[in-house]
C-alpha cells in the first residue's frame, strides 16, 4: 500500500519551503523504500528551491542521506530489508562506454527510480539528485542504496554528497599521496572534505584558502598546516600566497571548491609546474573563463574537474565509513548542528551567513 508520510518540498522558485505530506508508492522492479534517519542540508538543495537546477517544480529536496531499507521491489538483491544504508546519486548502469571501460565512477547513465512520488492530490515531485530524502520515507533505485556497517547516520549520511565529493576531490581526482603539497581554495563543506581527504592521504603542506576565518579555523581542525585569509587579495597576491608557502614553486595539487573564474586561476597559477588543478566547486551557467593558450601548454600538468568526487560509492563509502569508525576521519566535525525535519528553511538562513559547515536534518 502507498504511504503518506512528511516531506519538504520547494513549490516555487524562492518560495520559502514547505512541509506537508508527500506519497511514497510501492516499490517496483528494482526500486527500494527507505526509512530516512538523517539528512544534511546542502547548498544544491538551495540551488533546487531557487531554480538554478531546473523548472520542474515542485521539488522534493534532500539527498545527503543515511537510512534503513524498508522495502525492496521485484529483482533487488543488492540490499535487504533492514540493511542501512547511505543513499548516492550515482547508481551507475554497467552498461556504459565508462562502465564498460572500467571507469564506473564516470558513469554516463546513472538511474534513479521510475515512479515518482507525489503529493496527495496526485501532483508528481521531482526528488532533489534523484533521492528526494527530507522526508520520513523516500523511493529510490536500489543502485542509489550502498550498504556499511551501522554508525552514527548523521554523520555517515553526509558521505553521499559534499564530504565525498571533496574527499574524493583529493584523493580520487587530485591523486594527492603521502608527502604532496595541496591548496584548497574556499573552505566551506567540500573544500574543508578536500582538506580532510589530503590530510588522510598523508599530504604534507595544506594551504586553506578563504576570505572568512571561522571557516579557515574549520579548515585547520580538519588538517590544515597553512590558513590565508584572501579577503581583499588580488588574484596575483593570492598566487603569491600560495607560492610562499611552498618554496616559491606553487602546490603539487590545487582544489578549486568555490567554481568562478577568478579562483579557477588561482588554481591555475598556484600550481607548480607540471601540478594538477582541480575543479569540484559548480559554475553558474553564465560563467566563461579566459587563459593563454601558452600559459595552458606553456604550464604541462592536468586540469581536471571533479564530479562527486569521482566516487564509486560501494567501494568508497564502506571504505570512508570504516575509516571514521576507527578515529581516522573525523567526519563527526562536519555537522554543526542537528535540526528537525521542519527546520530546513532556517537552515538555508544560516548556510548562506557561513554559520554552519553542515546542518543535519535528523528524522
Amino acid at each position: 500500500m502507498p504511504q503518506t508520510v512528511k516531506g519538504v518540498i520547494a513549490r516555487s522558485k524562492g518560495a520559502p519551503v514547505e512541509l506537508t505530506d508527500i506519497v511514497i508508492p510501492d516499490p517496483g522492479p528494482g526500486e527500494v523504500v527507505v526509512d530516512v534517519q538523517s539528512c544534511g542540508v546542502c547548498h544544491t538543495d538551495l540551488h533546487y528551491r531557487e531554480g538554478g537546477i531546473s523548472d520542474d517544480f515542485p521539488f522534493l529536496l534532500g539527498h545527503e542521506s543515511a537510512g534503513v531499507v524498508s522495502e525492496i521491489g521485484e529483482g533487488v538483491t543488492n540490499v535487504e530489508v533492514g540493511d542501512f544504508v547511505i543513499l548516492n546519486w550515482r547508481a551507475v548502469c554497467g552498461e556504459c562506454r565508462a562502465c564498460k571501460r572500467g571507469e564506473p565512477w564516470y558513469c554516463f547513465n546513472t538511474h534513479n527510480a521510475e515512479q515518482k512520488m507525489t503529493l496527495t492530490d496526485g501532483t508528481e515531485l521531482t526528488p532533489a539528485l534523484g533521492i528526494g530524502s527530507f522526508a520520513e520515507k523516500t523511493l529510490v533505485a536500489a543502485g542509489q542504496c550502498t550498504k556499511v556497517d551501522e554508525s552514527d547516520p548523521a554523520v555517515v549520511g553526509l558521505l553521499g554528497c559534499g564530504v565525498m565529493a571533496g574527499i574524493g576531490a583529493a584523493i580520487n581526482t587530485g591523486g594527492v599521496t603521502r608527502g604532496k603539497s595541496v591548496a584548497v581554495i574556499g573552505c566551506g563543506g567540500v573544500g574543508c572534505a578536500a582538506i580532510a581527504g589530503s590530510y588522510l592521504a598523508g599530504a604534507g603542506t595544506i594551504i586553506a584558502l578563504d576570505i572568512d576565518d571561522r571557516k579557515l579555523e574549520w579548515a585547520r581542525e580538519l588538517g590544515a598546516t597553512e590558513t590565508v585569509n584572501t579577503k581583499g587579495m588580488s588574484e596575483d597576491e593570492v598566487v603569491a600566497a600560495i607560492q610562499e608557502r611552498t618554496n616559491g614553486f606553487g602546490a603539487d595539487v590545487v582544489i578549486d571548491a568555490v567554481g568562478r573564474p577568478q579562483t579557477w586561476r588561482q588554481a591555475f597559477y598556484g600550481r607548480d609546474l607540471a601540478g594538477t588543478v582541480v575543479l569540484v566547486g559548480v559554475p553558474t551557467p553564465e560563467m566563461e573563463l579566459t587563459v593563454p593558450l601558452l600559459d595552458v601548454f606553456g604550464r604541462g600538468g592536468s586540469l581536471k574537474s571533479s564530479w562527486y568526487g569521482d566516487c564509486l560509492p560501494e567501494r568508497d563509502f564502506p571504505m570512508l565509513v570504516d575509516l571514521y569508525e576507527q578515529k581516522r576521519l573525523p567526519l563527526e566535525k562536519f555537522v554543526t548542528e542537528r535540526i528537525g525535519i521542519g527546520d530546513v528553511e532556517a537552515a538555508f538562513a544560516k548556510m548562506e551567513e557561513g554559520t554552519v559547515l553542515r546542518s543535519v536534518v535528523e528524522v
